[in-house]
């Protein structure tokens, strides 16, 4: 193995991770992909120099972002204990479904916390398909304490390049954007390829991606670097012009209108424009404007990967359905960003004052 992909791989269970000799950890990925499939091996392999208890896991891929796992990744990461219960109790099929409600979740989250000394200590969750916003992964950080690194879609080549970022100085580059964004109310986004988009995001507190998984319950992507946060629902309006889909370049762009927090029209003769249109047919909740994020790391640079471009310094996303796993109301299992570049960022204070935190991509003081 190359030194410095091994030295990246060390650094994500000491510096990232901060990973003790007797802490569980859970390394999974899905059947999608061989060569995430490699990698996930990889880090599983070397992660037994740094704990003496790791699992390594594959599963069948879900089909979607924001889906949960099945539920054999369940027992893996929350012990036998809990399933049974939730089966019992007649909660893990619609659980599994996205479709409880919260007297429901109260129920799960009590079960869960009960025998939560169960669960992993650590989870690295290398599938295609992305896990951040799921329940698993929510019950995992909010109610077991678990650290969890989120690489869907990871590559050999940020090993290379993304992951070897200045983890403090980005750290603290999106804590400070964070705070910035969290004292406005209103914000609007403006592009050089028509995208406008403008929406409250009064009562929700923008997050700081910093991949410093050090803390219980801490969870970040891996890459990271993105200062993030759920839009008001029913309050978005404006237009995304696409260019970008998550994994390639489109050959045409897509422009999708949005009103009152939903996408209602899409056009573009993009063959990724009938993908979205039957994405947003299965459920209504699957068009809700979920998601802003800002990218804060300087070595991210790849466009064609949604893991690391949404990463990439002065860049936006915004995101499709789900934010209930990071303080919004809508549950579904989608969740789909899109990269947008050179935005221009307008903070709209509660007073009426507008300023400036990014103008075509770079960031203002």
């Amino acid at each position: 193995m190359d030194k410095n992909i091994k030295k990246t791989i060390t650094n994500i269970y000491k510096t990232n991770l901060n990973v003790k000799k007797n802490e569980k950890v859970l390394v999974f990925t899905d059947n999608i992909d061989n060569k995430l499939k490699n990698i996930a091996k990889l880090i599983a392999k070397e992660g037994k120099a740094h704990t003496t208890k790791i699992n390594y896991v594959e599963y069948a891929a879900t089909g979607n972002h924001g889906a949960e796992p099945p539920e054999s990744l369940w027992s893996n990461a929350f012990g036998e204990n809990i399933v049974k219960i939730l089966r019992k109790e007649k909660l893990l099929k619609s659980l599994l479904n996205k479709k409880v409600d919260k007297r429901e979740i109260k129920k799960i989250e009590e079960i869960v916390k009960k025998f939560k000394r169960e669960a992993v200590n650590i989870v690295i969750a290398l599938s295609y398909y992305s896990t951040s916003h799921t329940k698993f992964r929510y019950l995992l950080t909010k109610i077991c304490g678990t650290r969890y690194a989120s690489m869907p879609l990871f590559d050999k080549s940020m090993l290379e390049g993304a992951m070897k970022v200045n983890w403090q100085e980005m750290a603290k580059r999106t804590k400070n954007m964070a705070q910035r964004i969290n004292k406005t109310e209103n914000i609007e986004i403006e592009t050089p390829n028509g995208t406008y988009l403008s929406f409250s995001k009064k009562g929700r507190k923008a997050k700081a991606d910093t991949g410093i998984i050090t803390q219980k319950g801490s969870f970040s992507n891996l890459p990271a670097g993105e200062a993030f946060l759920s839009p008001l629902e029913g309050t978005a309006n404006g237009r995304l012009v696409l260019e970008w889909a998550p994994t390639q370049k489109l050959k045409k762009p897509i422009t999708i209108y949005v009103k009152n927090g939903r996408a209602v029209k899409i056009e573009g003769k993009d063959k990724y424009a009938d993908y979205l249109k039957s994405k947003l047919s299965e459920r209504a909740e699957n068009a809700n404007i979920a998601e802003l994020g800002i990218g804060t790391n300087d070595k991210a640079s790849r466009p064609d990967n949604i893991l690391e471009s949404e990463k990439i310094l002065g860049t936006i996303h915004i995101a499709l359905g789900d934010n209930s796993s990071f303080g919004g109301k809508v549950s579904t299992p989608f969740h789909q960003d899109f990269v947008f570049f050179k935005p221009t960022v307008t903070l709209v204070h509660k007073n009426g004052e507008r300023r400036v935190m990014l103008r075509n991509g770079e960031l203002l003081a």
